[in-house]
C-alpha cells in the first residue's frame, strides 16, 4: 500500500488521537444548545468554527459566539469542556509507529484544530505518555489555527508540498474523512481513508 512513499502526511484526530464527535454534541446539547449538529459535524460546519480553526476568531471570540447560541447563562468553562470532550487517548502502539515511520519516511502531521483543542490533547498526551507534544514524533506540524488555512481545500495541501518540497507523486496522506482524501487527491497526493472501524496500526502500517 506504501510502495513508492517517501512522504508521509498524517491527519490527527481520528488517526492518531481517538476522538468521538457524539460526546462533545451530547455535551453542547446538555448546556442547552440543541442544534450543535446543525453547526459543526465531522463531515462539515459553520463558517463560525472553520473561522476559529484558521485563527480568524481567537478564544474569548469563540467562547462568546457559543455563548450566545445556549440560551440562559453558560460558564465559558463549561463551554470549554463541552468543546474538548470529544478529544479521547492517544493509543501507545500509535506513538510506536511514527517512531518507527521516522526512520524510513519524511513524516509530517496535517489537522483542522484549534487552540482550545491543542491546549487540551499537548496535556493529554503530556499526563497520559510524558511527552509535551507530537512535535518529537514527526518532521513537522501543520495545525490550521497557525497556517490560516484547512483541509479539504486543495491550497492547504499545496501548501505543506511546498513547505516540505514534497513531491506529491511520492507523498501518502492517511485521513478519516473522505472530503479531506478528495482535497489531497486533487493536489495529486497518494490517499489512504481511514474508514470507520479502521485503525493505522490495524489497517495500514502493518509491517511498521
Amino acid at each position: 500500500m506504501i510502495q513508492n512513499i517517501k512522504h508521509i502526511i498524517l491527519d490527527l484526530g481520528g488517526v492518531l488521537l481517538d476522538i468521538d464527535y457524539q460526546r462533545t454534541e451530547a455535551a453542547f446539547v446538555q448546556l442547552g444548545m440543541k442544534d450543535f449538529a446543525q453547526h459543526y459535524t465531522q463531515a462539515a460546519q459553520s463558517d463560525f468554527f472553520s473561522d476559529f480553526e484558521t485563527g480568524k476568531l481567537d478564544e474569548q471570540q469563540f467562547i462568546n459566539g457559543i455563548s450566545e447560541w445556549i440560551p440562559g447563562p453558560v460558564q465559558a468553562e463549561d463551554i470549554i469542556s463541552a468543546w474538548n470532550a470529544m478529544l479521547l487517548d492517544f493509543p501507545l502502539r500509535r506513538l510506536q509507529i511514527l517512531q518507527q515511520l521516522q526512520l524510513h519516511y519524511d513524516i509530517v502531521l496535517l489537522s483542522n484544530t484549534n487552540s482550545i483543542h491543542e491546549r487540551a490533547f499537548n496535556q493529554l498526551l503530556r499526563e497520559r505518555w510524558g511527552f509535551n507534544s507530537l512535535a518529537v514524533f514527526v518532521d513537522k506540524i501543520f495545525y490550521s489555527h497557525h497556517i490560516g488555512m484547512r483541509k479539504p481545500d486543495v491550497a492547504t495541501f499545496e501548501y505543506v508540498l511546498n513547505y516540505t518540497g514534497f513531491n506529491p507523486a511520492y507523498t501518502l496522506f492517511v485521513d478519516d474523512s473522505p472530503q479531506h482524501i478528495a482535497g489531497a487527491q486533487s493536489a495529486g497526493i497518494q490517499t489512504v481513508w481511514l474508514e470507520k472501524g479502521m485503525t493505522i496500526e490495524e489497517h495500514i502500517f502493518l509491517n511498521k
